[in-house]
């Protein structure tokens, strides 16, 4: 509505009363408003309901496939780096349980024992024991965000922490969700709304405390049959120096030959 429009409104307001001054710039200033107002109301309606459709698809997609996923069995192979060196990749067979928890049999040889005398494998013994109690709280953390938590993402849409971005990509949508597991935290998820799967999750979190700050990508791929699953994952623990990669690969219908 331009200004001529407005102050064709404003007048009829006032009984086609001519003005001037102050009157009329507050004639005119309660038109732009009344016109302004509704707009704005049915934009963010609009914009609400997208949200929400977005949202409800999200979910859906994330119950269909972790249904799926029962059915199968895979190769998660797991690459740790520290402090830029990178250590000898371990490999596990996976599949999920009856509990509905993914159990884990390791692959290949048992680690070697160090060598070096006691004090030396002492020690060893002490940084592995340590990176292990770290790696526990780092994968406690992991499973918050990856798969999404359908209970968790309807509390962050209840608690209005969500909000909808453009994509980058075509048929692609933003989910950006705060304070999702923990306060201050980011999650992001890119959602292909055409084949109504999950693209992509990045979170920005941490661990006890705000300043140990970890981030997490996390790329999806699609199965034969369309079955949406975590292909790789990179997680950065800043303040630990630990970068680890896990990749899932080779998946197999359980009871295929």
């Amino acid at each position: 509505m331009n200004r001529a429009i407005f102050y064709t409104v404003a007048m009829q307001s006032a009984g086609r009363t001519p003005c001037a001054g102050n009157k009329c710039a507050l004639l005119i200033a309660a038109a732009m408003l009344a016109a302004i107002v509704p707009a704005a109301a049915q934009t963010g309606a609009a914009a609400g309901a997208e949200l929400q459709q977005k949202v409800a698809a999200v979910k859906q997609s994330v119950a269909e496939n972790q249904q799926k996923l029962h059915h199968y069995q895979w190769k998660e192979t797991t690459q740790l780096t520290l402090k830029g060196d990178p250590k000898p990749p371990s490999q596990s067979a996976c599949q999920y349980g009856p509990d509905g928890k993914v159990q884990k049999t390791p692959l290949g040889p048992p680690p070697q024992t160090p060598s070096g005398g006691r004090m030396k494998q002492k020690v060893i013994a002490k940084k592995k024991e340590e990176m292990k109690d770290y790696m526990g709280q780092v994968k406690t953390l992991l499973a918050m965000y990856v798969p999404p938590d359908p209970q968790r993402i309807q509390q962050a849409v209840q608690a209005g922490k969500v909000s909808l971005n453009p994509g980058t990509g075509s048929g692609v949508a933003q989910i950006v969700f705060k304070d999702y597991a923990l306060p201050g935290d980011q999650m992001t998820i890119s959602f292909n709304t055409e084949a109504k799967k999950i693209a992509s999750v990045n979170v920005n979190t941490y661990l006890d405390d705000p300043k140990d700050v970890v981030t997490l990508g996390v790329q999806f791929a699609s199965l034969p049959d369309s079955t949406n699953y975590v292909q790789k994952t990179v997680l950065d623990a800043t303040a630990k120096k630990l970068v680890v990669t896990t990749t899932n690969s080779d998946y197999q219908a359980l009871g295929a030959q």
